[in-house]
């Protein structure tokens, strides 16, 4: 699986990841962004994600953006029945309506920017590649690794 092995990869050292949700451990119709309770988990996603849980030197997280300020709690109740590993206090899911509904893609590229990563690297896992880009382009010289979330699906 090369999600698993490009961790193993990396060694021991410490890992911050930073997992998207729709689309990456939550399968949606395109364009029914609401009722979030609906949403099938992908759980192969999942599986491997979990795994990788485990290791010593990995923190996982979410950072998923939702529309609206009551997804935030939506988010939060799916992860605790279908993705518990992500534990609460690592869970950042941002409101647009709570941010003038600013565009997600600079949400995340705007948090991104924040992250503390020294003696530490950073991965990002999205399903977007304009979110990818951006992040990409704020954070140039930062120890920072962008991944597409087809790395979950081998």
């Amino acid at each position: 699986m090369f999600f698993i092995d490009f961790i193993k990869k990396l060694g021991n050292e410490k890992l911050d990841i930073y997992v998207d949700m729709d689309g990456v451990i939550a399968d949606y119709i395109v364009g029914e962004a609401r009722n979030y309770d609906t949403k099938r988990p992908l759980y192969t996603s999942l599986k491997y994600l979990e795994e990788v849980s485990k290791y010593d030197n990995v923190t996982m997280h979410i950072l998923s953006i939702s529309r609206l300020n009551k997804g935030v709690d939506e988010k939060n109740e799916w992860l605790d029945k279908f993705a518990p590993f992500f534990k609460k206090e690592n869970r950042v899911i941002i409101s647009r309506e709570r941010n003038g509904m600013k565009p997600s893609v600079f949400l995340k590229s705007d948090y991104v920017s924040k992250l503390n990563d020294k003696d530490k690297k950073i991965i990002i896992i999205d399903d977007d590649p304009q979110i990818l880009h951006e992040i990409m382009n704020n954070n140039k010289d930062r120890n920072i690794i962008l991944l597409k979330d087809t790395v979950l699906v081998d």
